[in-house]
Parts: structure tokens; C-alpha cells; sequence
């Protein structure tokens, strides 16, 4: 098992990053239920809004609209663990995300590679996927993997399930691998089940983590909450990371685009523990800016590093694992 780094622990001497006190984190939470409850995600999925109907919320079946009250909210919040086993395919990969400890993975999606013999920018496919897992693999502070690149050589359908099996045959690490829809997400957990060795075996070491993105602004689409349910049904950690973009897709100030992303991400996490409560949850984060000129995410912006350090404040404010995008 990996042991890694612990950030912002109590006391704190020296220099720190701390973007906002208690009082700040409980009212962008206020305001978040306040969204959540006034305004409501937007659902178009029919067994989604029916599983929040049964849990209590009210239910727009011509918008489609899903209006989640506090309490729904704050139990699915104390039900998700606070830690949680992120098994390798090896026990000696195996990572335990629990209070406030750190540790890294690569960046993805990659959509081209520089072929070392041309000099020339590639289409990445399933075999350059392949070659990026094991590099990854064999680096030592890379703890955790998520695809690094797309296999866009193959029918775009059904491409999650390609990425996972270049993926599972190359790394010893565990992996987060965004499926796209439920159909493949299921797949994709049959092949983690068939590696470790069944539905309770897996349960016991996930080996795999789903991560979905909401649409923001306040959008629980089937491609995210079909792959949360399909994650909660098999009792392994789902990754919901929205990718808010402040001055478009969310408000331009900071913390009015925290309080749509928390909104997002906790509307996720409510229909995963409807699903199945007490299943592992980990809150996820893109968010930054827009670029104005070029009306593209700004991923290099220093907003990003702001946004997501508020991010793990608000993850740890609710005792919830983070996954962010680094600055």
C-alpha cells in the first residue's frame, strides 16, 4: 500500500494556502442548497427523476426539472465515506484516500501525440494509450492512473470500453476511466469484475473508478447519471467532476461558479446514495475559467489553481475524497 503526503494539516506554521474560513465554506453551502432547492438540476432521464421522487424531491416531468430539499442533500453528505480504498491491480498500489493526504495522477484527455520519428502531431490510438499507461505505470509518483489518451482509432461509441481494456492490460495502478454512457460503463465493470475475480471481489478492491461531468450549468445528463447509477449498483467509487467554466457555463466570480459546481457535483452525489447508500463518492473538479478571446477553457489559468483549492476545501468541509485539477 502507498503511503503519500499530508497537505494543510492542523496546526499550520509557515506559509499556507487558505482561500476561505468555516463561515465562507458554510455559506457558499447555504447557497448551494438554496440552488439546489429554489432553482434544481435539470434531469432528463426518466428512472433518474423517478429515484429522486422516491427520495423525496420534487419532480418537473415536462422541464424535467429536479428541486432537491436540504435534508436530502445533508444525509446523502453524511452517508459517503470519508475514506476509501483505491485497489491496484498489485496490493502494493493500493492507495487509502483519507483525511488530508496528497498524492498525484496524470493529466488526461490527450487527443494527439508527437510521433518521436516525424516530428509531426498524431490522432492518439488504442496502441499509443497502451505505450502511455505503462510510462505512467512506471512512474513512482504517478499513485493513481486516468487515461492519459483516447483510442480515436476505434468507433467513438464505444471507446470508454476500448480506453479500459488497453488501460487494465498495462497498468498495476488503479484507474479512473470516464465510460460515456451506462451500457459501457457496465462492460467496462464486467472486465474489472472478470480481473479481480467477481461482483463481491471487486467491492471489496476496486480496481476501477467511473469518472462522469455533469453539464453545467446545473445539467445531470444521461451520460453522468447513468454512469452513477451503474457505479452504485456494482458498490464501487464513482468520480463526479464538473468542468464549470466562469463567465460562461457559471457565474464569472469565484465563488458564484463554487456554489454551481457544488450544486452539480452534490446533486450527483444525492442520486448515488439513493441508489445505493453508503457508496463510495469522490467529489471532482475541473472548473476554471473561460478564455474571453478564444471562448475556450483557460486549463493553464491561474483561476484553475484558485477554483480547485477552494475545491478541496469544500471536499474536505464535507469530509467527501477530491479529485482536482492542479494549477
Amino acid at each position: 500500500m502507498r503511503n503519500t503526503l499530508q497537505a494543510g494539516l492542523t496546526p499550520q506554521r509557515g506559509m499556507g494556502l487558505t482561500l476561505f474560513s468555516e463561515d465562507d465554506l458554510y455559506a457558499i453551502h447555504c447557497a448551494t442548497l438554496e440552488v439546489l432547492y429554489t432553482i434544481g438540476v435539470r434531469v432528463p432521464g426518466e428512472e433518474e427523476r423517478q429515484i429522486f421522487a422516491g427520495g423525496g424531491a420534487t419532480v418537473d416531468n415536462d422541464s424535467k426539472i429536479v428541486k432537491i430539499p436540504a435534508y436530502m442533500v445533508e444525509d446523502a453528505i453524511k452517508n459517503a465515506p470519508s475514506t476509501l480504498l483505491l485497489a491496484g491491480r498489485v496490493p502494493e498500489n493500493d492507495y487509502v484516500i483519507h483525511n488530508k493526504t496528497v498524492a498525484f495522477t496524470n493529466f488526461g484527455e490527450g487527443v494527439k501525440v508527437v510521433n518521436p520519428h516525424t516530428r509531426k502531431a498524431e490522432l492518439s490510438t488504442k496502441k499509443h494509450l497502451a505505450d502511455a499507461t505503462r510510462i505512467c505505470d512506471a512512474l513512482e509518483n504517478i499513485t493513481v492512473y486516468e487515461r492519459a489518451l483516447g483510442a480515436d482509432d476505434v468507433p467513438v461509441e464505444v471507446q470508454s470500453i476500448h480506453n479500459a481494456e488497453a488501460i487494465f492490460n498495462n497498468t498495476t495502478k488503479h484507474c479512473f476511466i470516464g465510460a460515456n454512457c451506462g451500457y459501457n460503463a457496465r462492460r467496462i465493470i464486467e472486465m474489472a469484475q472478470a480481473i479481480v475475480g467477481g461482483e463481491k471481489e471487486l467491492r471489496q478492491r476496486p480496481i476501477y473508478t467511473p469518472l462522469c461531468c455533469p453539464n453545467s450549468p446545473l445539467t445531470l445528463n444521461p451520460d453522468t447519471s447513468e454512469v452513477i447509477m451503474e457505479a452504485a449498483r456494482a458498490g464501487i467509487p464513482v468520480n463526479v467532476l464538473s468542468m464549470a467554466l466562469a463567465g460562461g457555463t457559471s457565474p464569472v466570480t469565484l465563488a458564484g461558479t463554487l456554489v454551481c459546481h457544488n450544486a452539480e457535483v452534490l446533486s450527483g452525489l444525492v442520486l448515488c446514495q439513493l441508489v445505493h447508500q453508503g457508496n463510495p463518492f469522490i467529489y471532482g473538479s475541473s472548473t476554471t475559467m473561460m478564455d474571453m478571446r478564444f471562448t475556450t477553457a483557460a486549463v493553464g489559468a491561474s483561476e484553475l489553481g484558485m477554483l480547485n483549492a477552494g475545491v478541496a476545501q469544500l471536499a474536505q468541509f464535507y469530509k467527501l475524497p477530491s479529485f482536482v485539477a492542479g494549477g
